[in-house]
């Protein structure tokens, strides 16, 4: 039985790891292409306000895995990048796996790769498998050489869970939003009149004001096209 899986890899040395740890407060989602040899190209959409992605960029700038990168297109808060790695998977990975050949022969198993997001510990991903045996390969992996956490595994027919992104929880937020919206609400932010302000709840959080009000605009944009509007809108994958 074919399945989805959202899963944790605790793993510092991963690509743009050490970016997401400088600028934490950045969203950083990937996707690989195709590249020469041991260089695949990279994708990245970072979702941050203008000073936090000017801090991405400076980081960028800094780690040895980005060797040169170009902004393709940025909209609002979204900004999308290509990055053409300035080490190989080997020299990037190499001290930190037992075998980088297993690393290579798991993304030849049938797995699909549907999302990734670099984090300040790790990548959290998620992807559809062909059968168990395809999930348990790269789990085992993953738990001998790093850290492996599973959050979410289901069947890929499961329609009501597999429309929601990683982190969503079956509510279709992501953790980032999930935590936002609970704090305003524990903190007043939705009382009429209101007793606690955005940066009340940004401080809570520990980011800053424009973060926290990004989080609660697409939190509650999404809850309400989701459970209030007659017609909801295709549910597109949370940020």
């Amino acid at each position: 039985m074919a399945l989805r899986a959202e899963y944790e890899i605790g793993c510092d040395a991963l690509p743009l790891v050490d970016v997401a740890a400088a600028v934490p407060d950045a969203a950083i989602e990937l996707s690989i292409g195709l590249g020469e040899g041991e260089r695949p190209r990279f994708t990245a959409v970072v979702i941050a306000d203008t000073e936090t992605t000017a801090a991405v960029e400076e980081a960028f700038e800094r780690t040895a895995f980005v060797g040169e990168y170009r902004l393709v297109v940025r909209e609002g808060d979204t900004s999308r990048y290509t990055i053409a790695p300035g080490t190989s998977m080997a020299e990037q990975l190499g001290d930190h796996l037992d075998d980088l050949d297993d690393l290579r022969a798991l993304y030849e198993t049938p797995v699909q790769i549907g999302f990734i997001r670099a984090t300040p510990t790790g990548w959290v991903q998620a992807g559809r498998f062909a059968d168990r045996a395809a999930f348990d390969e790269l789990r085992e992996f993953w738990q001998r050489n790093t850290g492996f956490r599973l959050r979410k595994l289901t069947p890929v027919g499961d329609d009501a869970d597999d429309r929601f992104g990683p982190g969503s929880d079956g509510d279709g937020l992501t953790d980032a939003q999930r935590a936002a919206i609970r704090t305003a609400n524990r903190l007043g932010y939705f009382e009429i009149p209101r007793t606690a302000t955005l940066d009340d709840v940004a401080a809570e959080l520990g980011i800053s004001a424009s973060s926290c009000s990004e989080r609660l605009r697409r939190a509650q944009t999404h809850l309400v096209e989701t459970h209030v509007e007659e017609r909801p809108r295709p549910v597109e994958r949370p940020l």
